[in-house]
């Protein structure tokens, strides 16, 4: 019997392992409740989003630098533009096909970014091999 509710087709795969490299680097790093979510059928801007937090703004900025450095070493990208470093409440880092949300705590419950896409596909990133390791 299939299974009632099976995966959506990946339509971007280089995309998803974008997503799961930096989903990684900021578990890495300590990040909470990371998640990633296939936008891309509602948005037609980007495929995936990445969305983390953290306990204050000195992680945040440590998740980030983090997650650059992974999707950096790992996929060869760098983001086209990142947005909240000043301030490190809600940083956007902005890699086009992905963008990644990291949060302090506070800003994320406030936002709840996770409710605005709720009806959109969670990746489990977790589970993905990285490309160089498969």
């Amino acid at each position: 019997m299939p299974d009632p509710s099976p995966q959506p087709a990946v339509r971007f795969p280089e995309s998803q392992a974008l997503a799961c490299v930096a989903a990684r680097a900021a578990d890495d790093k300590k990040a909470d409740d990371t998640i990633v979510l296939a936008v891309g059928e509602l948005l037609s801007i980007t495929e995936y989003f990445v969305v983390s937090s953290a306990s204050n703004r000195r992680l945040v900025r440590t998740i980030v630098d983090s997650i650059e450095e992974q999707v950096r070493e790992q996929l060869g990208r760098s983001p086209l533009r990142t947005e909240g470093l000043t301030e490190t409440q809600w940083v956007l880092v902005d890699y086009g096909d992905v963008v990644v949300h990291v949060f302090v705590e506070e800003m994320r419950q406030y936002y709840e970014i996770e409710r605005l896409y709720r009806d959109v596909p969670r990746v489990e990133w977790q589970s993905v091999v990285p490309a160089d390791q498969g």
